[in-house]
């Protein structure tokens, strides 16, 4: 099965980072989040990938194109001719197709682009700056036994800010607590599986995804989900990125569950 990743956007909210290159390369743990996502995949058996790319795709290329220069001790013996010799390099199992995807197309659109790579197949997607620890066997049983068009992973973020309890009459406090998950509503969290019936959905470049096609299959009963309550995190902004490195650092990254 097939994974597209959607690595095309400008990442404006995390423009400190996103001036110099796609947002899906910024680093946590001196590796691109695109891939710690890939890894992940990688682990539950899904190893063939389409990554849509646009702003400053070509860095995404010429990552892959010298993969093992990023991910392995090299020696350089100049006295023959400069030659290279990799050293204790691990050998993804990874088919990579990586699509210029265009400068302004928009999610939907991105999908509707690489649908030649995708072939008449069922397909897997998400966003290449979100990492999670979601179940992807239980994603795909859920999908196998709705029969929709479409299954998309939710999650309940929560607040970021403690709760306060007001005394309107006196303007006291009488109460302050942390938000819990269980208070808010559930968003997307992007890890989705689709059927080819959704390119029926997708019209043109400018296309998003999350509006007239989501809304659309929704309307006719053909979007289904799947509800995530383990951890799931995007990479917005600076604060995201931080929190993620913080969390790699400490050794309890959650999503980190592949041995090498």
């Amino acid at each position: 099965m097939k994974a597209v990743i959607l690595a095309g956007g400008f990442g404006t909210r995390i423009s400190e980072e996103s001036h110099l290159r796609p947002k899906p390369m910024i680093e946590i743990g001196g590796a691109p989040i695109l891939w710690h996502i890939m890894k992940y995949y990688s682990h539950h058996g899904v190893n063939d990938f389409i990554i849509c790319c646009g702003y400053k795709g070509y860095m995404i290329k010429e990552y892959f194109a010298d993969y093992y220069l990023h991910r392995s001790d090299i020696t350089f013996d100049f006295s023959r001719g400069g030659d290279m010799t990799v050293h204790s390099n691990v050998a993804e199992p990874w088919r990579v197709t990586v699509v210029d995807t265009g400068l302004e197309t928009q999610t939907g659109g991105r999908i509707r682009r690489v649908r030649r790579y995708i072939g008449d197949e069922r397909f897997l997607m998400t966003y290449g700056d979100g990492v999670s620890d979601i179940d992807l066997p239980g994603l795909l049983a859920a999908h196998e036994r709705s029969a929709k068009t479409v299954t998309l992973s939710a999650i309940q973020p929560g607040g970021r800010f403690g709760v306060l309890d007001i005394n309107d009459r006196d303007d006291t406090i009488t109460g302050f607590h942390e938000k819990a998950k269980e208070d808010g509503g559930w968003i997307n969290a992007g890890f989705m599986v689709m059927e080819p019936g959704v390119f029926d959905y997708l019209d043109d470049d400018a296309t998003v995804l999350e509006r007239a096609p989501l809304e659309r299959l929704s309307a006719g009963g053909d979007l289904g989900v799947y509800k995530h309550r383990g951890f799931w995190q995007c990479m917005d902004t600076a604060r995201d990125k931080s929190l993620l490195e913080s969390l790699w650092e400490r050794g309890d990254a959650p999503w980190k569950v592949w041995d090498v």
